[in-house]
């Protein structure tokens, strides 16, 4: 027995009139009982002509009958398939029998055009699940997106402005939220048939997703009465192949008046010859993401691939070095690579490391055990002597966030070797010792300016604890803010670097060597070996 009532009559009677399919009549008719949708569409179909062709339903009203929408003018012309345009330039084909006589089930709903009689039976269900097996991704659950073609939107509202006269004849009223969504029906219908397929369940916050693309090119055209109706709605964009996005459209029905687009689409939509095209079915894994801490101890190798002007300087880099096996492992298409800051090619970054993050693009394989990653981790520091890799783990994406927090506010431990061309004495150098919290200006440097703003920045050196070595060298251990350019405070950056250790010694000095020693963020979690 279907959930309808006594006033749903007249408003099933239309819809089917009209064209519809029997899902698409109780959406209109505002079922919400899922179970109901799953039913065959046969039995369906059934219930719903019983109850439409009950004698209550065939009394007619005279005074409601001129009222209504003169139904889609239509031509019989011989041969099948053919159509024909109304005044307004608007396809017209040959439309369904009358409502006494029963629906032929090859007949394609006006407002679904397909979506839902077609396509979510059992045996697409098993389409669907031998696509995601064969892409062989690693999942415990999934969610199902469904992308529908816009002018879904432009019938469903010329459905909804029919179905809303003749409840208003009746005294009531209908509101467009009121009305079930298709997809909102398709995946109640969908849901338990993809899930016994797979043998997952289907979860709204799972990180793998199966979607569905329908297409219906026959109708391509219903929307572009609304680009001169409401212009203002469609923006041409870079990443949109057409401006008759399902946003746009949607926008466009809120603010068109229901008399205007009467005027320019026929109210009951016409009849398409074709279905939906189920164009594309694809899987998608959410992103996962690694974090650890590295260590580089190679002078001559770059942070990320150094390439200019199209050429490449040098044969790897860290993230490559660790990305690699992280890509292979993950079974990732692909990965974005981000730190705690970064260090020149010709610098070492020691201590404890530098914190890192990975993010891997659609893995493949998700589910990792502490003992596995830790044998990743051991397999990227067998692979290179240029680096070493601790502390690797899968993180959240909201904990790669606590990398980049308060960042200048962090500090670094710099160890640099320096040259003075005035010769020195250990008491030439002591004073250095004493400096605390020394406040300097950069500009940006002039080595970086082709990729960074020009703008002067104001940073602190903490603590400098200088050891002499010779009369024209000395090391010299900073701690610094983070986001200080060591480099540029020794030479000074000809004077874009004020105060600098030339004119704190009087002297040129310039640096020979320089060490990361730390980099005090506390991230991500140390994990003991």
């Amino acid at each position: 027995m279907l959930p309808l009532k006594e006033k749903d009559r007249p408003v099933v009677q239309a819809l089917l009139k009209a064209g519809c399919c029997v899902r698409c009549v109780l959406r209109f008719c505002c079922v919400e009982l899922q179970s109901t949708y799953r039913q065959p569409c046969k039995d369906l179909e059934s219930e719903l002509h019983s109850f439409a062709h009950t004698e209550e339903c065939t009394e007619t009203n005279p005074e409601t009958e001129d009222a209504q929408d003169p139904p889609c003018k239509r031509l019989k012309l011989e041969g099948e398939g053919h159509s024909v345009a109304d005044g307004q330039g608007a396809v017209i084909v040959p439309g369904p029998d009358p409502l006494h006589a029963h629906k032929d089930e090859s007949e394609v709903c006006v407002v679904c055009l397909g979506v839902l009689q077609d396509f979510c039976d059992r045996d697409f269900a098993r389409k669907m699940a031998d696509i995601v097996d064969s892409a062989g991704y690693q999942f415990s659950s999934l969610v199902v997106s469904v992308s529908l073609p816009p002018q879904l939107s432009v019938r469903e509202h010329s459905t909804w402005l029919l179905v809303k006269k003749e409840v208003g004849q009746k005294g009531l009223c209908l509101g467009k939220d009121d009305v079930i969504q298709i997809k909102e029906a398709y995946k109640w219908i969908i849901h338990p048939l993809i899930s016994t397929e797979l043998g997952v369940p289907v979860d709204g916050k799972s990180c793998f997703e199966v979607s569905v693309v329908f297409t219906h090119p026959e109708t391509d055209g219903d929307c572009h009465f609304l680009a001169t109706v409401c212009s203002d709605c469609f923006k041409p964009a870079k990443n949109k192949q057409s401006v008759f996005t399902r946003m746009a459209v949607t926008k466009a029905l809120e603010k068109i008046k229901d008399k205007d687009f009467r005027n320019q689409f026929p109210c009951p939509p016409c009849h398409p010859v074709t279905k939906c095209i189920a164009q594309d079915i694809s899987c998608l894994h959410s992103p996962i993401f690694v974090a650890g801490r590295y260590n580089k101890y190679c002078r001559t190798l770059p942070q990320t691939p150094w390439v200019i002007d199209g050429e490449r300087k040098m044969e790897s880099s860290v993230e490559e070095l660790i990305s690699e096996h992280l890509l292979a492992n993950f079974r990732a298409e692909g990965f974005n690579f981000s730190s705690s800051g970064r260090e020149d090619v010709d610098v070492r970054t020691l201590g404890n490391g530098r914190p890192f993050a990975i993010e891997l693009l659609n893995p493949h394989r998700a589910n990792f055990t502490k003992e596995e990653i830790k044998q990743l981790q051991q397999a990227i520091n067998k692979s290179s002597e240029k680096i070493k890799v601790r502390d690797l783990q899968i993180v959240t994406r909201d904990a790669v966030g606590h990398m980049k927090e308060g960042e200048e506010e962090k500090t670094k431990s710099y160890s640099a070797l320096i040259w003075s061309q005035r010769p020195i004495e250990k008491e030439d150098i002591d004073f250095l010792n004493d400096i605390k919290d020394c406040k300097i200006a950069q500009k940006t440097p002039l080595r970086v300016l082709h990729r960074r703003p020009l703008a002067v920045r104001q940073r602190l050196i903490h603590t400098m604890q200088a050891r002499f070595l010779d009369q024209h060298h000395f090391t010299l251990h900073l701690r610094t803010q983070a986001g200080t350019y060591i480099k540029e405070f020794v030479h000074g950056d000809f004077g874009r670097t004020k105060p600098n250790l030339c004119s704190l010694m009087n002297t040129v000095t310039d640096i020979l060597e320089l060490d990361v020693e730390s980099v005090d963020v506390d991230w991500p979690p140390a994990i003991e070996d």
